[in-house]
């Protein structure tokens, strides 16, 4: 059994697991310290994760906290996402030197601000996309639902266009592999996907988001986030067309502290390794960016693409979290 959900979970918090001890670390401090490949196995018992896992299941909890009768809509799922957000706002787990847009958009929410007032306008960090794979897991979504939620979870805490754009393409690279696409195929999928999208804006979930001086309309709002992400999508293609396995990936596609360069640095990592999802993992966290973040989505789409038994088995029992990743991943497998 392939199990595709477990093997995405999974693998992002590998990935988060490999990508922490490296983040600030330049690439010849990594080399000495881990080798010219970077790291290849989690270390500790357990494997400590960051917020980045930690904020991946809190999105996972609040969509399997939904009802299964009622279709899923805004009014459904901000409340469960609002209180699974406050969650791991305030728990004594939230030590991993979390995300300052993830911090002041939580402590809105646990004020009881509506949304729109607690999400951090002009962030497109990272922290937008790199929780939003289960969005991709989740069965029986209609095209509209699972990009207009992929899109409004970004939108609680960061409210960049680009942050919202990045996300719906990372939850859609996870269902498509999770569907079979093959990786080569990846790229051209997601750039048709900007084109497709480019215009619309969701408006029953994200409302009067796109309001502000200089945008006359939902439609140019929106627009600049998937203009962004197609110009990185630009840099993905070029680092493809002449790969180098021994580069940093950051100096091709971006460090990651945003939300298109997290992707397409991710995606790069991923489709470097399409069959090795162990030196995915080690590219992304051998690299001079927000390696966490990269290696974790790097493993969220090694994961999607070739399921849990492509993880060493002697990894599952010595991650952290790993018994709340398992109930996550057979809920979706």
């Amino acid at each position: 059994m392939t199990r595709r959900a477990s093997g995405t979970v999974f693998g992002l918090a590998y990935g988060d697991a490999l990508g922490a001890p490296t983040e600030f670390l330049g690439m010849e401090e990594i080399a000495r310290r881990f080798g010219p490949d970077g790291p290849r196995e989690p270390t500790g018992s357990p494997a400590l994760v960051t917020d980045d896992t930690q904020m991946a299941l809190a999105v996972a909890d609040g969509l399997l906290d939904a009802p299964r009768d009622v279709p899923l809509t805004p009014d459904v799922i901000v409340p469960l996402w609002r209180r699974r957000f406050v969650d791991w706002l305030y728990s004594p787990d939230n030590n991993r030197a979390p995300g300052n847009t993830c911090l002041r958009a939580c402590e809105g929410l646990a004020a009881g601000l509506p949304w729109l007032q607690a999400t951090q306008r002009d962030s497109k960090g990272c922290g937008a996309n790199m929780r939003v794979a289960p969005v991709g897991l989740v069965p029986g979504l209609t095209a509209e639902q699972r990009s207009a939620a992929a899109q409004l979870q970004a939108a609680l805490t960061h409210g960049h266009p680009t942050g919202l754009a990045a996300s719906e393409l990372t939850a859609y690279a996870v269902r498509w592999l999770c569907d079979g696409l093959a990786p080569a195929g990846l790229p051209a999928a997601l750039r048709d996907h900007c084109h497709a999208q480019r215009t619309t804006y969701h408006e029953d979930w994200l409302g009067d988001l796109w309001q502000r001086p200089a945008i006359d309309s939902p439609a140019a709002f929106i627009s600049r986030g998937w203009d962004e992400c197609l110009g990185v999508l630009d840099r993905l293609d070029a680092a493809l067309a002449a790969p180098d396995r021994r580069a940093d990936p950051c100096a091709a596609t971006g460090a990651g502290w945003v939300a298109e360069e997290a992707l397409a640095t991710g995606l790069l990592c991923f489709l470097l390794f399409p069959d090795d999802p162990v030196g995915a993992l080690a590219r992304g966290a051998a690299s001079s960016g927000d390696s966490d973040s990269i290696a974790c989505l790097a493993g969220a789409f090694a994961g999607a693409h070739l399921g849990m038994d492509a993880w060493p088995p002697a990894w599952r029992p010595r991650i952290e979290y790993t018994g709340h990743l398992t109930r996550v991943g057979l809920a979706w497998d």
